[in-house]
């Protein structure tokens, strides 16, 4: 991408790296992250109706709800990813924790939908700095030979907080949830005032007349512009199985004739425990195969059949038969942590947060559109016809994306970007 320029000291080395303070509190953010992500899909339903929202119309009311939350993830993603170049990694995990964890406490007492759509907005926006700024300082600590191994701790540590968000949700009143997940987040802010900045982050501070955290410069130059979009589409197909066929599970179940009811946090549980597999999986054959684009392009081949289980199986399937597929999506859907780790290798580091915080964010943003085609497919053709038909969308995309898009195995982050 452009000539080493390097910039910051030596980075501590050994296997115990690998479990410094920095990795643990980016897991912990990562799992809060999750936890409030999916909670939303797990109490989606019950909420609602507590607020009066017809049955007719959760499904409706339920995509608005989450847009909100995705449009304050893209507005966040950018703003905290410039602060986080411009100013330090440090001060987006602060800053997006606290943020995260008021709207939180605000949201357990929402009085009607008005309400809680400003609460899922701000919560967007505080979520949007945690998984880029952890794993932007995770990646800039490690030293390149375990830097796949940090993020695919992150990832599978971060992706459990799904399975904890439906226990929550089982045992606790939705409004209590959401004071659990608040709680969280600020029990993990005080954890982070042992963690310290990157050492390339302060190397870069030092060097004088670079330009740092300049969003728009990755537009201005085909070749850095094709490689951001490229990461982005391949991340897409995850959140197309979360964002719609886990969510709104409840209502492809009832379609597809499963044979008794599916709860969606159940639905998401599942998913999520599959993602923890693959996401460890996939980060052990990343660093077994040396690659992270072969191992990107498997998982989304697995997607793409699991995709099709999911509505060929899936008719007439038991609810646990259902479930165990939702499952299989999940374990193939878990290529978020080498995902993330690409986003994080795609640029020098007075741009790195800034790519790292947008790419996942951008990819959640999508949902947006997924979700907007989605309702119009469904009200035109089904609910089943309009899943398929965005599937195929995402997941041909996504494999497209995948075919050109430039391995970072083992790339040296120490350089800077000519913006």
């Amino acid at each position: 991408m452009s000539d080493l320029a390097h910039v910051s000291p030596a980075r501590p080395t050994g296997a115990r790296a690998l479990l410094n303070v920095a990795v643990v509190v980016a897991a912990l953010g990562y799992f809060v992250d999750i936890y409030d992500l999916v909670l939303f899909g797990v109490v989606r339903v019950p909420s609602l109706r507590a607020l009066g929202v017809a049955e007719a119309d959760l499904v409706s009311q339920g995509v608005s709800l989450l847009n909100w939350q995705m449009f304050g993830l893209l507005l966040g993603g950018v703003a905290f990813g410039v602060i986080g170049d411009k100013k330090g990694r440090l001060h987006i995990l602060f800053g997006s924790i606290t943020l995260y964890s008021l709207a939180n406490l605000a949201n357990a007492a929402v009085p009607d939908l008005t309400w809680y759509r400003v609460c899922r907005f701000v919560a967007g926006v505080g979520l949007a700095g945690e998984l880029g700024a952890g794993v932007t300082l995770v990646a800039e600590i490690l030293p390149t030979r375990l830097r796949g191994y940090g993020t695919m701790l992150v990832a599978t540590v971060g992706v459990s907080g799904a399975v904890v968000a439906n226990q929550v949700a089982k045992a606790f009143p939705w409004r209590t949830s959401f004071v659990v997940g608040g709680a969280l987040g600020l029990v993990l802010l005080l954890l982070r005032v042992g963690v310290h900045e990157s050492p390339m982050f302060r190397g870069l501070e030092r060097t004088a007349d670079v330009s740092r955290g300049n969003f728009l410069s990755l537009f201005t130059k085909w070749s850095r512009f094709r490689t951001y979009l490229l990461t982005i589409v391949v991340g897409i197909p995850t959140w197309f199985v979360v964002g719609i066929l886990m969510t709104f599970s409840k209502e492809f179940a009832q379609a597809l004739g499963v044979s008794g009811p599916i709860a969606p946090g159940d639905a998401i549980q599942y998913c999520y425990l599959g993602l923890v597999v693959g996401d460890f999986a996939s980060g052990v054959l990343s660093q077994l195969w040396q690659s992270r684009r072969k191992v990107v392009f498997l998982f989304l081949v697995g997607s793409v059949l699991g995709t099709a289980a999911y509505f060929v199986l899936g008719r007439g399937a038991s609810p646990g038969g259902f479930l165990a597929i939702c499952f299989c999506l999940g374990l193939a859907s878990g290529y978020w942590a080498i995902f993330v780790t690409m986003g994080a290798e795609q640029c020098g580091t007075n741009l790195r947060a800034t790519v790292a915080t947008t790419v996942p964010n951008f990819v959640r943003g999508a949902v947006l559109l997924i979700t907007t085609g989605f309702l119009a497919a469904r009200a035109a053709y089904g609910i089943v016809p309009a899943g398929v038909g965005v599937g195929v969308v995402c997941l041909g995309l996504a494999l497209v994306a995948a075919l050109f898009l430039r391995e970072t195995f083992g790339v040296d982050l120490d350089y800077l970007e000519p913006t």
